[in-house]
């Protein structure tokens, strides 16, 4: 009798061989599987500290690793808000493999309200990767992140919104370079998967930061530098809590996992119509300081010669008239008065 059934013992002890997944340790503590663990990297120099609020999910079958950042920019609410609301949708029980999220990545921007810099030390972390172990706050965070999340990843997300002066239209993005066909293709499903309607191709091609020695600048051209499929969410405008947005950044972490099999697929929710893909974006500077009235909004169709808003000194007087360069969607428009020299006033995708 127990020949008659060997076959079927050696299948499911090769099958549970297969799946069990075994503890994971970060920072020295151990996350059993089917558990999740709330940390608090302590980051400092001479002149300051601060910290990086990191939820750790270890799955109870065996799987690949996700690493999540939030809060690379502190005042982009709405991804922040979304993070704090993963801690409790995503399941550890029901998950397979691990799942890294950095709740908020520049905790002093975040606390000390200020848009694109820490007001530490005045430098961007979305501009400061790989970072420095020896370097600023901000670089001392990029080098934990670079060291700590994206080298133990085999997929990687930012999540980011429009920042306090930005009028910008929803969409996932992902890393796209003719040498690595394969890490391109696995990205756009990534992207695709998110369920926007709009899908960004960051085309590396050419890149200097791309170069072995040269400095990464964003968070997820570092990991896909490393050959790891990395994505982007863009997901809130203004630098505003919108509930929908929340929400929306939420579902598509979820919609995510289900995707990359980390969770399993749930219902028909995460069939995805293909996208719009924009390629390319054309980007307007501003060449003075000033102040700047933008007559459009992010998410508008525009046509080559279309005036879209104008800069003028203190006293009313345009100095800058902002015409549309070329017919495209509006996926961004700087929406508060204040302007600098060399600031992006207005971002325009290709169809």
């Amino acid at each position: 009798m127990l020949k008659k059934f060997r076959p079927y013992l050696f299948m499911l002890l090769f099958s549970c061989t297969t799946i069990a997944q075994s503890s994971y340790y970060f920072e020295n503590k151990e996350i059993k599987p089917g558990t999740k663990e709330h940390f608090l990297i302590p980051v400092s120099t001479e002149n300051n500290a601060t910290l990086i609020p990191i939820t750790v999910f270890n799955g109870i079958k065996n799987g690949k690793t996700l690493g999540i950042t939030a809060g690379v920019h502190g005042y982009e609410l709405s991804p922040i808000m979304a993070a704090q609301k993963l801690i409790t949708s995503i399941d550890p029980a029901k998950l397979s493999g691990v799942v890294i999220l950095v709740q908020i990545a520049n905790l002093e921007s975040f606390l000390g309200r200020s848009p694109y810099v820490s007001p530490v030390d005045g430098k961007n972390l979305g501009r400061t990767f790989p970072g420095s172990k020896d370097g600023t706050n901000t670089e001392k965070i990029a080098d934990y992140i670079t060291q700590n999340i994206i080298a133990k990843a085999d997929y990687f997300l930012d999540m980011h919104s429009g920042d306090a002066p930005e009028d910008l239209i929803q969409y996932g993005a992902y890393y796209s370079n003719a040498a690595m066909p394969e890490i391109s293709k696995t990205g756009r499903e990534m992207a695709i998967a998110l369920g926007f309607d709009r899908v960004v191709v960051f085309n590396t091609d050419g890149k200097k930061y791309m170069h072995k020695n040269e400095l990464s600048l964003y968070c997820t051209a570092e990991a896909f530098k490393r050959g790891i499929p990395s994505i982007d969410i863009e997901c809130g405008r203004l630098g505003i809590m919108e509930e929908s947005a929340v929400k929306k950044n939420e579902q598509s972490v979820i919609r995510l996992l289900e995707h990359l099999n980390f969770l399993s697929l749930k219902s028909q929710k995460n069939k995805t119509k293909e996208p719009l893909i924009i390629s390319d974006r054309i980007y307007t500077e501003s060449k003075f300081d000033g102040i700047f009235y933008p007559e459009k909004k992010a998410g508008e169709y525009v046509k080559k010669g279309m005036k879209l808003g104008c800069v003028t000194n203190y006293f009313g007087e345009v100095l800058q008239t902002v015409y549309a360069e070329d017919d495209g969607l509006l996926m961004l428009i700087i929406s508060t008065p204040a302007i600098n020299k060399g600031e992006s006033l207005t971002v325009i995708g290709k169809i």
